[in-house]
């Protein structure tokens, strides 16, 4: 039986294939279970996907995939948004950009794509 990594979210070691991912039971979490995906867990080096696995890195340029709600304001970043010179940063919100009209803010890498 081979032995598969342990979840890159909450360290699980009870992760089981699902077609071409990696599943965890316990927090629900799913990432693919290329080879490439394998070694950058196992190296400790923090790689940043967008929403479709693409690598992020600083000064890139990404879309916004779907309407997000600005908390504490009414406005909306709507679908479509293009955000310039993105900066990478540790955290739950992993993306540091401004925004064109809002201003400075943090988003997830989940919620973009890279242009």
């Amino acid at each position: 039986m081979s032995t598969l990594p342990a979840c890159p979210k909450c360290a699980s070691a009870y992760t089981y294939e699902d077609g071409s991912m990696l599943v965890c039971p316990e927090c629900a979490h799913e990432w693919p279970a290329i080879a490439e995906a394998a070694t950058d867990v196992a190296e400790g080096a923090r790689v940043i996907r967008d929403s479709n696995g693409n690598v992020l890195s600083d000064g890139d340029t990404v879309t916004v995939i779907k309407d997000l709600k600005i908390k504490g304001s009414s406005s909306v970043i709507k679908v479509g948004t293009k955000v310039k010179g993105i900066r990478l940063i540790e955290g739950d919100h992993d993306i540091d950009c401004r925004i064109e009209g809002i201003g400075a803010m943090q988003l997830k890498s989940e919620f973009v794509k890279k242009a």
